[in-house]
């Protein structure tokens, strides 16, 4: 079993940066493609970015494409969410998810990822 622990979430001003940590407790080189996906209350959770198992390639959801950067540091059992000019509409509760190493490529598919961390909130007010 993997644990996730995510971290740096917090209530900031639109235009404002954040930059949220996931940290695994196995090497993250044993891992596959990671990814972050975002909850909104009311909503489905739904993908916002992924990197694949040897950190070359990366996915982006149309919404936070140019603003956000998803990266990935194995040597540290992390990944990494730099998002910048937020928007009202990034409020919501941020997970970090892991694939096993089968999970070569980046997915933006749920049901493809079998780790997942508690959340951390994001609130961005206008």
């Amino acid at each position: 079993q993997v644990q996730l622990v995510e971290s740096g979430g917090g209530s900031v001003q639109a235009g404002d940066s954040l930059k949220l940590s996931c940290v695994a407790s196995r090497r993250t080189y044993s891992l596959g493609a990671m990814g972050w996906f975002r909850q909104a209350p009311g909503k489905e959770r739904e993908f916002v970015a992924s990197i694949d198992r040897s950190t070359i390639s990366t996915t982006y959801a149309d919404s936070v494409k140019g603003r956000f950067t998803i990266s990935r540091r194995n040597t540290w059992n992390t990944v990494y969410l730099q998002m910048n000019s937020l928007k009202p509409e990034d409020t919501a509760v941020y997970y970090c998810a892991a694939g096993r190493g089968e999970l070569e490529e980046t997915s933006e598919n749920t049901l493809d990822y079998d780790y997942w961390g508690q959340g951390t909130q994001v609130t961005v007010s206008s």
